[in-house]
């Protein structure tokens, strides 16, 4: 599929996302990542019924939303927004990302600079890698065409409804649409906009 611009629609539904204005007014979806900082400010705030485990460390700042488990040893930094209903794991490090809402990601996976959606399943051991070894800027590869996020961190757009299987990477600048699938230990890299298992 031919896929020039990047927009919610085609990845999120974000009807019940209390943090939706953030996506206002962007052509692609990875302009949402620098806005973190200014929109959260300084607050570290936990939603009612969340439940933080005993070592979790919220270094912040962080809005964690209702409903929540934040399991033993997780490792939440800076500007990170957490929706409703997400569970993360057993030391897991989520960091400048957005994770929308009925999502969970497994123990001792790293998710940076990125966005997750709604109901995906992010398996233990997988990575969000979120820089390129060259120090360059991230870029995406659409029908052999190249667009310069213009972003150093870059992780990767999860679509609603897709699982990543333990101990997957996604590369830096990878897109996943809806109801993707990525089978364990699967290097990702590149755009993948269609439902589709990726092996």
């Amino acid at each position: 599929m031919s896929k020039t611009s990047f927009q919610q629609g085609d990845f999120f539904e974000l009807g019940n996302f209390a943090h939706a204005k953030l996506f206002s007014g962007i052509e692609n979806l990875w302009e949402v990542l620098p806005r973190l900082a200014l929109y959260i400010g300084g607050q570290k705030t936990i939603g009612e019924g969340t439940v933080v485990e005993e070592g979790v460390f919220i270094k912040g700042p962080a809005i964690i939303g209702k409903n929540c488990t934040i399991a033993h040893g997780a490792y939440i930094r800076e500007n990170v927004i957490i929706g409703d209903n997400v569970h993360i794991g057993h030391g897991v490090e989520v960091k400048n990302s957005i994770i929308i809402g009925n999502s969970a990601v497994a123990h001792l996976s790293y998710i940076g600079d990125s966005i997750i959606g709604s109901n995906v399943n992010v398996g233990g051991g997988a990575k969000t890698a979120n820089f390129r070894l060259d120090g360059k800027s991230i870029q995406i590869k659409v029908d052999g065409q190249l667009i310069d996020t213009g972003l150093m961190k870059f992780g990767a757009i999860i679509g609603d409804g897709t699982k990543i299987g333990v101990n997957a990477v996604l590369n830096p600048g990878t897109i996943l649409g809806k109801n993707c699938l990525v089978y364990p230990l699967v290097s990702v890299v590149g755009v993948h906009i269609e439902a589709e298992s990726i092996r």
